[in-house]
């Protein structure tokens, strides 16, 4: 024979409780409180960041691939963060160097986003007839970005399946307003449509 349910609830609550729990869900739904995973979704895509492509150079080979996860992080000193995937190839050679270049696109440059964001560099030279200048301390500057900057590795961070690297700026370049290459920047909106080279 079943317990009793009324005496099961009046002795330890459960009934209670359940009713309460489903009550604040029904609340948090009316205040627009999600699943953290739509929710973390539905977030970033108002934020719609700059993607970046970031480059990196050490033990004779070269590497790049495209970013969505970067920021300043810090104004005095002026340090910035890029967020690679422990999946992508850039990121095993980023570990042996001592800088990297990080690139704005261009808006009208999703050729280059696919391209970096596609392609895998253990597999494929993506930088290969693309015009290059050697930037400080020998890192590698796509001459189509729109803006870049090159930094010095301060630090890693590992965040999970992404690792942090922390830059010091040593050296930037924007285009004068006035040239052609000055606008907006791609962004992960402008970007949504590329299938990337590997699992993240």
């Amino acid at each position: 024979m079943g317990r009793d349910v009324e005496n099961t609830d009046a002795t330890d609550g459960t009934a209670d409780a359940d009713a309460t729990h489903a009550t604040d869900d029904v609340d948090d739904v009316d205040k627009g409180i999600v699943d953290v995973d739509k929710g973390i979704a539905a977030f970033t895509a108002l934020a719609d960041s700059s993607v970046y492509v970031v480059t990196a150079v050490a033990d004779g080979q070269r590497a790049g691939c495209l970013v969505g996860f970067a920021s300043q992080c810090s104004l005095e000193p002026v340090r910035f963060a890029v967020w690679l995937s422990k999946a992508n190839h850039t990121y095993r050679l980023a570990l042996a160097a001592t800088t990297l270049a990080v690139h704005q696109l261009p808006r009208d440059r999703h050729d280059l986003a696919e391209r970096f964001g596609s392609l895998c560099s253990d597999r494929t030279d993506k930088f290969a007839g693309l015009p290059l200048e050697e930037g400080p301390e020998g890192a590698l500057v796509l001459s189509d970005s729109l803006t870049w900057f090159v930094g010095r590795i301060h630090d890693r961070c590992d965040g999970g399946d992404h690792v942090a690297f922390l830059l010091d700026p040593i050296a930037a370049h924007a285009p004068a307003p006035e040239s052609p290459g000055a606008g907006s920047p791609l962004t992960l909106h402008d970007a949504g449509d590329i299938t990337a080279g590997h699992p993240a």
